[in-house]
């Protein structure tokens, strides 16, 4: 659409901040049952579920990064053990006009915010097919991540003696 002085709309946007997902895709996953059939009975109490979450970035040009979210985890320990399972998801996101102080926030948390419901949904569905009720992963903080993440690097860059 043009307005009164010939300008088109698309230029007025050029140079708008755009943050682009390419792709998304399952960089690496494993479901271990390791005690079927025996653990298929049913629980008397519930099992203890473990979790661990991580996030990494990599660039791969100027404007795209590839983001990964890894989720590991399981239900039971030892001998008792029901499951184990590990997903890496992966997106491509593209960064457009997007100040530099501003892109690693937007990389380390939006992304894997974004992320995060595709391997939430294959974690419950690979729990389900070892015969146990889907597990769905409570929603992540990645804000809260992120700041955790920062705030350990600064104190392992602290000069010695200093706490």
């Amino acid at each position: 659409m043009a307005d009164q002085n010939g300008n088109s709309a698309p230029a007025a946007t050029a140079n708008a901040a755009r943050f682009s997902v390419l792709t998304q895709f399952t960089k690496d996953f494993s479901f271990e049952n390791p005690n079927a059939p025996r653990t298929l009975a049913p629980q008397t109490q519930a099992p203890r579920i473990n979790l661990q979450v991580n996030v990494n970035a990599r660039q791969l040009s100027p404007t795209d990064f590839e983001v990964s979210l890894l989720l590991e985890g399981g239900a039971g320990e030892g001998p008792d053990a029901l499951f184990k399972f590990e997903v890496n998801y992966a997106g491509i996101f593209r960064l457009e006009n997007i100040p530099s102080d501003q892109m690693q926030p937007l990389i380390m948390i939006e992304g894997p915010r974004i992320l995060f419901p595709f391997a939430r949904q294959i974690v419950a569905e690979a729990v389900r097919g070892g015969g146990y009720p889907p597990l769905y992963v409570d929603p992540i903080d990645f804000q809260a991540l992120y700041m955790q993440r920062i705030a350990a690097a600064q104190a392992n860059q602290a000069p010695a003696g200093h706490a």
